[in-house]
């Protein structure tokens, strides 16, 4: 793991960090902006087992190599051991020129749409080989987008998701709310028979007032309708998947979202989470938001989970 010293040095000046500004509209007294900086435990122990996962809507993977990112110096920061990537807009034939992103992080994973090329698609990129693969939900009607990536390790699944926006007009807002999600709940319940699951991604719903920054602004767009936010508690808060930041951070005020040149004064929204089921929560060691690094209109999110 990485000290908090060597971490902390990743990060621009305390003038350059928008991050920590209140902007929300409607605060309450006892919410206060996330610093990742100055929130975050410190490390575990090296001799503690732990699996580090980081988890980014890159919007375009070719597109973000090009304008400056380096896979290798995040991880070499980050020393990560799990990259969930989700929107990579990657065709079939462009997967082999990235298969080998991250030196001697040697099994990748990589889903494509197949109904619109250039499209959606997820990746994981590992430097611990799981012990089973599975591609979609297994609904055919769902699975054409590549939107979902299930690794099987020993003591959980890790499913790495990019759950369908409801998109301009909330075209697919009933195609979200009353198909995807109930399939999706389903999915992780089954799996759930098994082993504890972690759900890492952008799961597309601001799912609280706190989560973003105007919600009187926003009730009737794609991710936070009121649609959204119901299907969102039914289909996995209620069902006992934990919203691992929002417990390690009740009262923070943290996007993971901007909006075109809406990064610099912090008007985001939190639309990407890692949730785990109720066996596996305590032993999340810490759950965070990386909003420096800023390629994408996401910014990674990370889970240290102890095993």
């Amino acid at each position: 793991m990485m000290s908090t010293t060597a971490f902390q040095r990743g990060y621009p000046t305390r003038r350059c960090e928008p991050w920590t500004r209140l902007t929300h509209r409607e605060r309450l007294p006892e919410w206060f902006a996330y610093n990742p900086r100055t929130m975050r435990p410190s490390p575990l122990s090296n001799d503690t087992k732990c699996m580090k996962i980081l988890s980014w809507n890159v919007n375009g993977l070719q597109a973000v190599v090009e304008s400056g990112f380096s896979a290798p110096e995040l991880a070499c920061r980050e020393d990560f051991d799990v990259l969930c990537l989700q929107e990579t807009h990657l065709e079939e034939r462009d997967v082999e020129y990235f298969k080998n992103l991250i030196e001697d992080y040697d099994s990748s994973y990589w889903s494509c749409s197949v109904s619109r090329l250039g499209y959606s698609g997820t990746a994981v990129i590992s430097r611990v080989k799981p012990i089973s693969v599975q591609y979609g939900l297994g609904i055919p009607a769902h699975d054409q987008e590549g939107r979902l990536i299930t690794l099987e390790f020993d003591d959980f699944y890790l499913v790495n998701a990019y759950v369908p926006n409801s998109g301009r007009g909330l075209q697919r807002l009933n195609y979200r709310v009353d198909t995807w999600d109930p399939s999706f709940s389903n999915y992780i319940k089954k799996l759930e028979g098994s082993k504890p699951v972690i759900v890492a991604g952008d799961l597309n719903c601001a799912r609280q007032s706190i989560d973003i920054h105007n919600p009187p602004a926003k009730t009737e767009s794609a991710g936070f309708t009121i649609e959204e936010r119901e299907s969102f508690e039914r289909n996995f808060s209620s069902k006992g998947l934990i919203d691992t930041f929002r417990k390690q951070h009740p009262n923070a005020v943290a996007y993971t979202f901007w909006g075109e040149n809406q990064r610099i004064t912090n008007k985001g929204w939190r639309l990407d989470y890692f949730l785990a089921s109720e066996s596996i929560a305590n032993k999340v060691h810490d759950s965070y938001i990386l909003p420096d690094v800023s390629f994408s209109d996401h910014s990674p999110i990370g889970l240290v989970l102890k095993l």
